[in-house]
Protein backbone atom coordinates (compact mmCIF):
# COMPACT_ATOMS: atom_id res chain seq x y z
CA UNK A 1 0.00 0.00 0.00
CA UNK A 2 1.04 3.59 -0.56
CA UNK A 3 -0.61 6.89 0.19
CA UNK A 4 -1.74 8.80 -2.86
CA UNK A 5 -1.05 12.51 -3.21
CA UNK A 6 -3.47 13.89 -5.83
CA UNK A 7 -2.31 16.84 -7.87
CA UNK A 8 -4.10 20.03 -6.89
CA UNK A 9 -4.24 23.04 -9.18
CA UNK A 10 -3.89 26.66 -8.07
CA UNK A 11 -6.98 28.85 -8.39
CA UNK A 12 -7.42 32.54 -7.71
CA UNK A 13 -10.23 33.78 -5.50
CA UNK A 14 -10.40 36.89 -7.69
CA UNK A 15 -12.94 35.11 -9.87
CA UNK A 16 -15.47 35.50 -7.03
CA UNK A 17 -15.49 39.23 -7.78
CA UNK A 18 -18.03 38.44 -10.50
CA UNK A 19 -20.51 37.27 -7.83
CA UNK A 20 -20.14 39.80 -4.98
CA UNK A 21 -20.15 43.58 -4.79
CA UNK A 22 -16.78 45.33 -4.45
CA UNK A 23 -17.08 46.15 -0.75
CA UNK A 24 -18.01 42.62 0.28
CA UNK A 25 -15.27 41.15 -1.89
CA UNK A 26 -12.65 43.44 -0.36
CA UNK A 27 -13.76 42.48 3.13
CA UNK A 28 -13.51 38.75 2.41
CA UNK A 29 -10.14 39.01 0.66
CA UNK A 30 -8.66 41.08 3.50
CA UNK A 31 -9.75 38.44 5.99
CA UNK A 32 -8.32 35.62 3.88
CA UNK A 33 -5.06 37.54 3.64
CA UNK A 34 -4.87 37.68 7.45
CA UNK A 35 -5.50 33.96 7.72
CA UNK A 36 -2.93 33.16 5.04
CA UNK A 37 -0.27 35.16 6.90
CA UNK A 38 -1.04 33.18 10.06
CA UNK A 39 -0.33 29.90 8.20
CA UNK A 40 2.93 30.99 6.57
CA UNK A 41 5.55 28.23 6.79
CA UNK A 42 3.06 25.56 7.72
CA UNK A 43 1.19 22.91 5.75
CA UNK A 44 -2.56 22.35 5.85
CA UNK A 45 -2.99 18.63 5.20
CA UNK A 46 -6.31 17.18 4.06
CA UNK A 47 -6.61 13.42 4.49
CA UNK A 48 -9.47 11.50 2.91
CA UNK A 49 -10.32 8.11 1.41
CA UNK A 50 -10.90 8.96 -2.25
CA UNK A 51 -9.78 11.54 -4.79
CA UNK A 52 -12.75 10.95 -7.13
CA UNK A 53 -16.33 9.80 -7.12
CA UNK A 54 -18.12 11.84 -4.48
CA UNK A 55 -18.94 15.22 -3.03
CA UNK A 56 -16.21 15.10 -0.38
CA UNK A 57 -13.47 14.57 -2.95
CA UNK A 58 -14.82 17.33 -5.17
CA UNK A 59 -15.06 19.76 -2.28
CA UNK A 60 -11.57 19.00 -0.96
CA UNK A 61 -10.03 19.43 -4.41
CA UNK A 62 -11.71 22.80 -4.90
CA UNK A 63 -10.99 24.25 -1.45
CA UNK A 64 -7.34 23.20 -1.61
CA UNK A 65 -6.92 24.83 -5.01
CA UNK A 66 -8.28 28.15 -3.73
CA UNK A 67 -6.26 27.91 -0.51
CA UNK A 68 -3.12 27.40 -2.60
CA UNK A 69 -4.12 30.35 -4.76
CA UNK A 70 -4.29 32.43 -1.57
CA UNK A 71 -0.71 31.46 -0.69
CA UNK A 72 -1.42 28.59 1.71
CA UNK A 73 0.67 25.39 1.44
CA UNK A 74 -2.33 23.07 1.24
CA UNK A 75 -1.80 19.40 0.40
CA UNK A 76 -3.93 16.29 -0.03
CA UNK A 77 -3.25 12.71 1.04
CA UNK A 78 -5.59 9.85 0.13
CA UNK A 79 -5.43 6.70 2.24
CA UNK A 80 -5.22 3.25 0.73
CA UNK A 81 -6.12 -0.17 2.06
CA UNK A 82 -7.26 -3.66 1.07
CA UNK A 83 -10.83 -4.27 -0.17
CA UNK A 84 -11.83 -5.60 3.26
CA UNK A 85 -10.98 -2.20 4.76
CA UNK A 86 -13.35 -0.35 2.43
CA UNK A 87 -16.06 -2.95 3.02
CA UNK A 88 -15.65 -2.23 6.73
CA UNK A 89 -15.69 1.56 6.32
CA UNK A 90 -18.78 1.36 4.08
CA UNK A 91 -20.47 -0.60 6.87
CA UNK A 92 -19.39 2.13 9.30
CA UNK A 93 -20.63 4.83 6.91
CA UNK A 94 -24.05 3.18 6.77
CA UNK A 95 -24.20 2.78 10.56
CA UNK A 96 -23.53 6.49 11.16
CA UNK A 97 -26.41 7.15 8.77
CA UNK A 98 -28.61 4.93 10.96
CA UNK A 99 -28.67 2.12 8.39
CA UNK A 100 -27.80 -1.58 8.72
CA UNK A 101 -25.90 -1.68 5.44
CA UNK A 102 -24.66 -5.20 4.77
CA UNK A 103 -25.14 -6.11 8.43
CA UNK A 104 -21.54 -7.23 8.88
CA UNK A 105 -20.02 -7.06 12.38
CA UNK A 106 -18.12 -4.13 13.86
CA UNK A 107 -16.12 -6.16 16.33
CA UNK A 108 -12.56 -6.75 17.42
CA UNK A 109 -11.41 -8.22 14.09
CA UNK A 110 -12.75 -5.18 12.27
CA UNK A 111 -11.15 -2.87 14.81
CA UNK A 112 -7.80 -4.57 14.32
CA UNK A 113 -8.06 -4.11 10.53
CA UNK A 114 -9.12 -0.47 10.92
CA UNK A 115 -6.16 0.29 13.19
CA UNK A 116 -3.64 -1.57 11.06
CA UNK A 117 -4.58 0.32 7.91
CA UNK A 118 -4.61 3.62 9.80
CA UNK A 119 -1.18 3.01 11.30
CA UNK A 120 0.31 1.97 7.95
CA UNK A 121 -0.96 5.11 6.24
CA UNK A 122 0.16 7.29 9.15
CA UNK A 123 3.65 5.80 9.07
CA UNK A 124 4.04 6.99 5.50
CA UNK A 125 2.69 10.48 6.12
CA UNK A 126 4.36 11.31 9.44
CA UNK A 127 7.87 11.99 8.07
CA UNK A 128 6.32 14.90 6.12
CA UNK A 129 4.35 16.39 9.04
CA UNK A 130 5.91 19.12 11.18
CA UNK A 131 4.82 20.60 14.53
CA UNK A 132 2.30 23.35 13.93
CA UNK A 133 0.94 21.86 10.70
CA UNK A 134 -2.83 21.51 10.39
CA UNK A 135 -4.32 18.09 9.60
CA UNK A 136 -7.98 17.98 8.52
CA UNK A 137 -9.02 14.33 8.61
CA UNK A 138 -12.19 13.63 6.63
CA UNK A 139 -14.76 11.08 7.76
CA UNK A 140 -14.21 7.73 9.51
CA UNK A 141 -11.85 6.05 7.04
CA UNK A 142 -8.61 7.81 8.17
CA UNK A 143 -9.69 8.34 11.80
CA UNK A 144 -7.15 5.84 13.16
CA UNK A 145 -4.41 8.26 11.99
CA UNK A 146 -5.49 11.06 14.35
CA UNK A 147 -3.46 10.06 17.42
CA UNK A 148 -0.25 9.70 15.39
CA UNK A 149 -0.74 13.10 13.75
CA UNK A 150 -1.38 14.72 17.13
CA UNK A 151 1.78 13.11 18.55
CA UNK A 152 3.71 14.63 15.64
CA UNK A 153 2.63 18.09 16.84
CA UNK A 154 -0.06 18.78 14.25
CA UNK A 155 -3.31 20.54 15.10
CA UNK A 156 -5.84 17.87 14.13
CA UNK A 157 -9.40 18.61 12.99
CA UNK A 158 -11.76 15.71 12.35
CA UNK A 159 -14.27 16.68 9.68
CA UNK A 160 -17.40 14.48 9.58
CA UNK A 161 -19.53 14.80 6.45
CA UNK A 162 -22.13 12.23 7.50
CA UNK A 163 -24.63 11.69 10.28
CA UNK A 164 -28.21 10.97 11.24
CA UNK A 165 -30.82 13.22 12.82
CA UNK A 166 -32.04 10.53 15.20
CA UNK A 167 -30.09 8.09 17.37
CA UNK A 168 -30.89 4.42 16.85
CA UNK A 169 -29.00 1.20 17.51
CA UNK A 170 -26.95 1.47 14.33
CA UNK A 171 -25.93 5.05 15.06
CA UNK A 172 -24.82 4.05 18.56
CA UNK A 173 -22.92 1.08 17.14
CA UNK A 174 -21.14 3.29 14.62
CA UNK A 175 -20.15 5.96 17.13
CA UNK A 176 -19.09 3.29 19.59
CA UNK A 177 -16.65 2.01 16.99
CA UNK A 178 -15.20 5.31 15.76
CA UNK A 179 -15.25 7.62 18.79
CA UNK A 180 -12.16 6.14 20.54
CA UNK A 181 -10.05 7.29 17.58
CA UNK A 182 -11.28 10.89 17.85
CA UNK A 183 -10.11 11.73 21.37
CA UNK A 184 -6.83 13.34 20.33
CA UNK A 185 -8.41 15.70 17.80
CA UNK A 186 -8.30 19.39 18.69
CA UNK A 187 -11.63 20.14 17.03
CA UNK A 188 -14.53 18.45 15.30
CA UNK A 189 -16.44 19.82 12.33
CA UNK A 190 -19.93 18.65 11.39
CA UNK A 191 -22.33 19.66 8.63
CA UNK A 192 -25.24 19.89 11.09
CA UNK A 193 -25.48 20.31 14.85
CA UNK A 194 -27.93 17.39 14.96
CA UNK A 195 -25.16 15.02 13.86
CA UNK A 196 -22.87 15.68 16.84
CA UNK A 197 -22.78 12.56 19.04
CA UNK A 198 -22.93 12.67 22.82
CA UNK A 199 -19.44 11.12 22.98
CA UNK A 200 -17.74 14.35 21.80
CA UNK A 201 -17.21 17.51 23.89
CA UNK A 202 -19.40 20.25 22.45
CA UNK A 203 -16.86 22.97 23.20
CA UNK A 204 -14.59 21.49 20.52
CA UNK A 205 -17.33 21.24 17.88
CA UNK A 206 -17.90 23.64 14.99
CA UNK A 207 -20.69 23.45 12.41
CA UNK A 208 -19.52 24.26 8.88
CA UNK A 209 -21.86 23.40 6.02
CA UNK A 210 -20.34 21.99 2.84
CA UNK A 211 -19.97 24.18 -0.23
CA UNK A 212 -19.59 24.13 -3.99
CA UNK A 213 -17.21 25.87 -6.36
CA UNK A 214 -19.41 27.86 -8.75
CA UNK A 215 -16.58 27.97 -11.31
CA UNK A 216 -15.68 24.27 -11.26
CA UNK A 217 -16.15 22.05 -14.27
CA UNK A 218 -19.30 20.66 -12.69
CA UNK A 219 -20.84 24.08 -11.99
CA UNK A 220 -19.46 26.45 -14.64
CA UNK A 221 -21.93 28.02 -17.09
CA UNK A 222 -22.57 26.03 -20.28
CA UNK A 223 -24.44 27.36 -23.27
CA UNK A 224 -27.23 25.34 -24.87
CA UNK A 225 -25.19 24.14 -27.89
CA UNK A 226 -22.49 22.75 -25.57
CA UNK A 227 -25.08 21.10 -23.29
CA UNK A 228 -26.83 19.37 -26.17
CA UNK A 229 -23.54 18.36 -27.79
CA UNK A 230 -22.27 16.75 -24.56
CA UNK A 231 -25.51 14.86 -23.97
CA UNK A 232 -25.77 13.76 -27.60
CA UNK A 233 -22.17 12.56 -27.71
CA UNK A 234 -22.55 10.52 -24.54
CA UNK A 235 -25.80 9.00 -25.87
CA UNK A 236 -28.02 10.40 -23.12
CA UNK A 237 -30.18 12.24 -25.67
CA UNK A 238 -30.64 11.52 -29.34
CA UNK A 239 -29.90 13.63 -32.38
CA UNK A 240 -26.78 14.84 -34.17
CA UNK A 241 -23.98 16.74 -32.48
CA UNK A 242 -24.50 20.26 -33.77
CA UNK A 243 -21.53 21.63 -31.85
CA UNK A 244 -18.35 20.45 -30.15
CA UNK A 245 -18.94 18.82 -26.71
CA UNK A 246 -16.63 21.32 -25.07
CA UNK A 247 -16.00 22.56 -21.54
CA UNK A 248 -13.27 24.17 -19.44
CA UNK A 249 -11.16 21.94 -17.23
CA UNK A 250 -10.53 22.71 -13.57
CA UNK A 251 -7.21 24.40 -14.48
CA UNK A 252 -8.89 26.63 -17.08
CA UNK A 253 -7.65 24.76 -20.16
CA UNK A 254 -10.07 23.63 -22.90
CA UNK A 255 -11.59 20.17 -22.63
CA UNK A 256 -13.78 17.95 -24.79
CA UNK A 257 -16.05 15.05 -23.90
CA UNK A 258 -14.71 12.04 -25.80
CA UNK A 259 -16.17 9.06 -23.95
CA UNK A 260 -19.73 7.75 -24.07
CA UNK A 261 -21.99 6.57 -21.27
CA UNK A 262 -23.19 3.01 -20.68
CA UNK A 263 -26.98 3.22 -20.88
CA UNK A 264 -29.70 0.68 -20.20
CA UNK A 265 -32.94 1.64 -21.92
CA UNK A 266 -35.95 0.06 -23.61
CA UNK A 267 -36.23 1.88 -26.90
CA UNK A 268 -34.50 4.96 -28.25
CA UNK A 269 -32.98 7.94 -26.46
CA UNK A 270 -35.10 10.97 -25.58
CA UNK A 271 -34.92 13.91 -27.94
CA UNK A 272 -33.39 17.25 -26.98
CA UNK A 273 -36.95 18.56 -26.47
CA UNK A 274 -38.03 15.77 -24.10
CA UNK A 275 -38.42 17.01 -20.51
CA UNK A 276 -36.06 15.05 -18.25
CA UNK A 277 -36.41 14.26 -14.57
CA UNK A 278 -32.89 13.58 -13.32
CA UNK A 279 -31.19 12.14 -10.25
CA UNK A 280 -27.39 12.03 -10.24
CA UNK A 281 -25.83 10.13 -7.34
CA UNK A 282 -23.59 7.26 -6.45
CA UNK A 283 -25.22 3.85 -6.76
CA UNK A 284 -25.97 3.76 -3.05
CA UNK A 285 -29.02 2.38 -1.24
CA UNK A 286 -29.16 5.51 0.91
CA UNK A 287 -29.79 7.53 -2.27
CA UNK A 288 -32.82 5.27 -2.92
CA UNK A 289 -32.45 4.89 -6.69
CA UNK A 290 -35.00 2.06 -6.67
CA UNK A 291 -37.45 4.38 -4.91
CA UNK A 292 -36.86 7.08 -7.53
CA UNK A 293 -37.53 4.60 -10.31
CA UNK A 294 -40.69 3.21 -8.70
CA UNK A 295 -41.96 6.65 -7.68
CA UNK A 296 -41.55 8.03 -11.19
CA UNK A 297 -43.35 4.99 -12.60
CA UNK A 298 -46.40 6.01 -10.54
CA UNK A 299 -46.76 9.22 -12.56
CA UNK A 300 -49.31 8.60 -15.29
CA UNK A 301 -47.90 9.32 -18.75
CA UNK A 302 -50.36 12.18 -19.25
CA UNK A 303 -49.46 13.76 -15.89
CA UNK A 304 -45.77 13.47 -16.76
CA UNK A 305 -46.23 15.85 -19.73
CA UNK A 306 -43.94 13.67 -21.84
CA UNK A 307 -41.14 13.62 -19.24
CA UNK A 308 -38.68 10.75 -18.95
CA UNK A 309 -36.45 9.75 -16.04
CA UNK A 310 -32.65 9.61 -16.14
CA UNK A 311 -31.05 7.83 -13.20
CA UNK A 312 -27.34 8.52 -13.49
CA UNK A 313 -24.32 7.46 -11.46
CA UNK A 314 -20.64 6.74 -11.95
CA UNK A 315 -19.35 3.64 -13.65
CA UNK A 316 -19.39 1.18 -10.74
CA UNK A 317 -15.76 0.17 -11.26
CA UNK A 318 -14.49 3.73 -10.77
CA UNK A 319 -15.15 4.43 -7.06
CA UNK A 320 -12.54 2.66 -4.95
CA UNK A 321 -14.05 3.36 -1.52
CA UNK A 322 -17.61 2.18 -2.37
CA UNK A 323 -17.63 -1.61 -2.72
CA UNK A 324 -21.45 -1.80 -2.72
CA UNK A 325 -21.90 0.18 -5.94
CA UNK A 326 -22.08 -2.79 -8.30
CA UNK A 327 -24.59 -4.62 -6.11
CA UNK A 328 -26.83 -1.56 -5.80
CA UNK A 329 -26.72 -0.96 -9.54
CA UNK A 330 -27.75 -4.59 -10.07
CA UNK A 331 -30.73 -4.01 -7.76
CA UNK A 332 -31.75 -0.97 -9.81
CA UNK A 333 -31.50 -2.95 -13.04
CA UNK A 334 -33.67 -5.71 -11.56
CA UNK A 335 -36.28 -3.15 -10.48
CA UNK A 336 -36.20 -1.59 -13.96
CA UNK A 337 -36.89 -4.99 -15.54
CA UNK A 338 -39.91 -5.43 -13.24
CA UNK A 339 -41.55 -2.25 -14.57
CA UNK A 340 -44.29 -2.51 -17.12
CA UNK A 341 -43.30 -1.94 -20.73
CA UNK A 342 -44.68 1.61 -20.93
CA UNK A 343 -42.96 3.03 -17.81
CA UNK A 344 -39.78 1.13 -18.66
CA UNK A 345 -39.57 3.05 -21.94
CA UNK A 346 -39.56 6.30 -19.96
CA UNK A 347 -36.68 5.32 -17.63
CA UNK A 348 -32.99 5.42 -18.60
CA UNK A 349 -30.21 4.00 -16.39
CA UNK A 350 -26.97 5.84 -17.15
CA UNK A 351 -23.47 4.87 -15.99
CA UNK A 352 -21.19 7.83 -16.55
CA UNK A 353 -17.53 7.45 -17.53
CA UNK A 354 -15.23 8.47 -14.68
CA UNK A 355 -11.74 7.85 -16.06
CA UNK A 356 -11.32 11.60 -16.59
CA UNK A 357 -12.58 13.51 -13.53
CA UNK A 358 -13.18 16.74 -15.46
CA UNK A 359 -14.96 14.96 -18.29
CA UNK A 360 -17.27 13.25 -15.80
CA UNK A 361 -17.99 16.59 -14.12
CA UNK A 362 -18.79 18.22 -17.48
CA UNK A 363 -21.30 15.48 -18.30
CA UNK A 364 -22.99 15.87 -14.90
CA UNK A 365 -23.08 19.64 -15.40
CA UNK A 366 -24.74 19.31 -18.80
CA UNK A 367 -27.24 16.75 -17.52
CA UNK A 368 -28.25 18.85 -14.52
CA UNK A 369 -28.59 22.02 -16.60
CA UNK A 370 -30.70 20.18 -19.20
CA UNK A 371 -33.03 18.66 -16.58
CA UNK A 372 -36.57 19.98 -16.31
CA UNK A 373 -36.71 18.73 -12.70
CA UNK A 374 -33.89 17.43 -10.49
CA UNK A 375 -34.71 14.99 -7.71
CA UNK A 376 -32.75 13.73 -4.72
CA UNK A 377 -34.85 11.09 -3.04
CA UNK A 378 -32.35 10.09 -0.36
CA UNK A 379 -33.34 7.98 2.62
CA UNK A 380 -30.56 9.63 4.63
CA UNK A 381 -28.27 12.45 3.57
CA UNK A 382 -25.34 14.06 5.34
CA UNK A 383 -25.81 17.29 3.40
CA UNK A 384 -26.60 16.64 -0.25
CA UNK A 385 -24.25 18.55 -2.53
CA UNK A 386 -26.14 17.36 -5.59
CA UNK A 387 -29.01 19.47 -4.25
CA UNK A 388 -26.68 22.46 -3.81
CA UNK A 389 -25.45 22.03 -7.38
CA UNK A 390 -29.00 21.95 -8.72
CA UNK A 391 -29.92 25.02 -6.69
CA UNK A 392 -26.93 26.94 -8.08
CA UNK A 393 -28.00 26.02 -11.62
CA UNK A 394 -31.50 27.32 -10.88
CA UNK A 395 -33.20 24.00 -11.48
CA UNK A 396 -36.53 23.04 -9.86
CA UNK A 397 -35.97 20.40 -7.18
CA UNK A 398 -37.95 17.66 -5.45
CA UNK A 399 -36.03 16.16 -2.53
CA UNK A 400 -36.48 14.16 0.63
CA UNK A 401 -36.86 16.07 3.89
CA UNK A 402 -33.81 14.43 5.46
CA UNK A 403 -30.45 15.56 6.80
CA UNK A 404 -28.82 18.64 5.37
CA UNK A 405 -31.32 18.88 2.52
CA UNK A 406 -33.68 20.43 5.08
CA UNK A 407 -31.11 23.15 5.80
CA UNK A 408 -30.82 24.06 2.14
CA UNK A 409 -34.47 24.00 1.14
CA UNK A 410 -37.47 25.49 2.88
CA UNK A 411 -40.38 23.51 1.51
CA UNK A 412 -42.27 25.60 -1.03
CA UNK A 413 -39.62 28.32 -1.18
CA UNK A 414 -36.47 26.84 -2.77
CA UNK A 415 -37.98 23.52 -3.83
CA UNK A 416 -40.43 20.83 -2.75
CA UNK A 417 -39.66 18.46 0.13
CA UNK A 418 -41.36 15.11 0.65
CA UNK A 419 -41.14 12.33 3.22
CA UNK A 420 -38.39 9.97 2.12
CA UNK A 421 -40.56 6.86 2.11
CA UNK A 422 -43.70 8.32 0.49
CA UNK A 423 -43.61 7.34 -3.17
CA UNK A 424 -47.01 8.85 -3.91
CA UNK A 425 -46.00 12.23 -2.48
CA UNK A 426 -42.80 12.08 -4.50
CA UNK A 427 -44.75 11.36 -7.69
CA UNK A 428 -47.23 14.19 -7.00
CA UNK A 429 -44.44 16.70 -6.35
CA UNK A 430 -42.59 15.83 -9.56
CA UNK A 431 -45.82 15.97 -11.57
CA UNK A 432 -46.64 19.37 -10.04
CA UNK A 433 -43.36 20.94 -11.11
CA UNK A 434 -43.74 19.48 -14.60
CA UNK A 435 -47.26 20.94 -14.83
CA UNK A 436 -46.43 24.38 -13.37
CA UNK A 437 -43.30 25.70 -15.10
CA UNK A 438 -43.77 29.29 -13.83
CA UNK A 439 -43.93 28.10 -10.21
CA UNK A 440 -40.97 25.80 -10.83
CA UNK A 441 -38.91 28.71 -12.14
CA UNK A 442 -39.75 30.84 -9.07
CA UNK A 443 -38.53 28.11 -6.73
CA UNK A 444 -35.38 27.66 -8.79
CA UNK A 445 -34.50 31.37 -8.71
CA UNK A 446 -34.91 31.45 -4.93
CA UNK A 447 -32.71 28.36 -4.65
CA UNK A 448 -29.85 29.98 -6.52
CA UNK A 449 -29.98 33.05 -4.27
CA UNK A 450 -29.68 30.86 -1.18
CA UNK A 451 -26.52 29.18 -2.48
CA UNK A 452 -25.00 32.58 -3.26
CA UNK A 453 -25.62 33.65 0.33
CA UNK A 454 -24.49 30.50 2.16
CA UNK A 455 -22.87 27.64 0.29
CA UNK A 456 -19.98 28.80 -1.90
CA UNK A 457 -16.36 27.78 -1.44
CA UNK A 458 -15.22 31.21 -0.30
CA UNK A 459 -17.63 30.92 2.64
CA UNK A 460 -16.03 27.61 3.64
CA UNK A 461 -12.49 28.99 3.44
CA UNK A 462 -13.41 31.83 5.80
CA UNK A 463 -15.03 29.41 8.25
CA UNK A 464 -12.13 26.94 8.23
CA UNK A 465 -9.67 29.80 8.61
CA UNK A 466 -11.55 31.09 11.64
CA UNK A 467 -11.54 27.60 13.14
CA UNK A 468 -7.77 27.25 12.69
CA UNK A 469 -7.31 30.70 14.21
CA UNK A 470 -9.36 29.57 17.20
CA UNK A 471 -7.08 26.56 17.63
CA UNK A 472 -4.08 28.88 17.67
CA UNK A 473 -5.58 30.97 20.46
CA UNK A 474 -7.08 27.96 22.31
CA UNK A 475 -10.53 29.47 21.94
CA UNK A 476 -13.55 27.14 21.76
CA UNK A 477 -13.97 25.78 18.24
CA UNK A 478 -17.48 27.12 17.89
CA UNK A 479 -16.57 30.64 18.93
CA UNK A 480 -14.94 31.90 15.75
CA UNK A 481 -15.88 29.30 13.13
CA UNK A 482 -19.49 30.40 13.47
CA UNK A 483 -18.56 34.05 12.88
CA UNK A 484 -15.79 34.29 10.27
Amino acid sequence: MALQFPDVSLLSLDRYAALFDEREMQRMMARIGELGAMLEGRVVWNISSSAVGGGVAEMVRSLLAYARGAGVDARWAVVTGPPAFFTLTKRLHNALHGSLGDGSPLGEAERALFERVGHENAAELLPMVRPGDIAIVHDPQPAAMIASLACAGAHVVWRCHIGHDEVNGEVELGWGFVSPYLREADAYVFSRAAYVPRQLPRVRVAVIPPSIDPFSTKNQPLDEPAIEAILAHTGIIGGPEKATPRFLREDGTPGRVDRTAEILRHGGPPSAETPLVVQVSRWDRLKDPVGVLCGFARIDASAAHGAELVLAGPDVTSVADDPEGAAVYAEVVAAWHRLGEEPRRRVHLVSLPAVDVDENAAIVNALQRHARVIVQKSLHEGFGLTVTEAMWKARPIVASAVGGIQDQIDDGRQGLLVASGDLDAFARAVARLLAEPKRADELAASARRRVLERYLGIHSLLRYGALIEALETHAPATERAANP
